[in-house]
């Protein structure tokens, strides 16, 4: 597994876990599962906080991914590219 295919794998990952933290965020904020999550001491403002923190670790491999990418290419290939 090269570089870019693990930036890619950490940006997927934690895209889902980015999503899954606003929907558990949601579950709480309409009194579903409330018990559930106040008994592992999580409130809306954790699960805010996760998501956000997913969100930018996931938008941060994919540039660096495609960043990555741009610098493996053949100079011709780039040269081609900018005609």
């Amino acid at each position: 597994m090269d570089r870019s295919a693990r930036l890619h794998l950490v940006g997927r990952i934690s895209y889902y876990v980015g999503w899954l933290a606003l929907l558990c965020g949601g579950l709480l904020q309409v009194n579903i599962a409330r018990a559930l999550f106040t008994s592992i001491d999580l409130t809306k403002r954790n699960m805010f906080e996760l998501s956000v923190a997913s969100f930018v670790i996931c938008m941060a491999s994919e540039v660096r991914a495609l960043a990555s990418n741009e610098k493996e290419l053949p100079s011709a290939v780039k040269r081609q590219a900018v005609a």
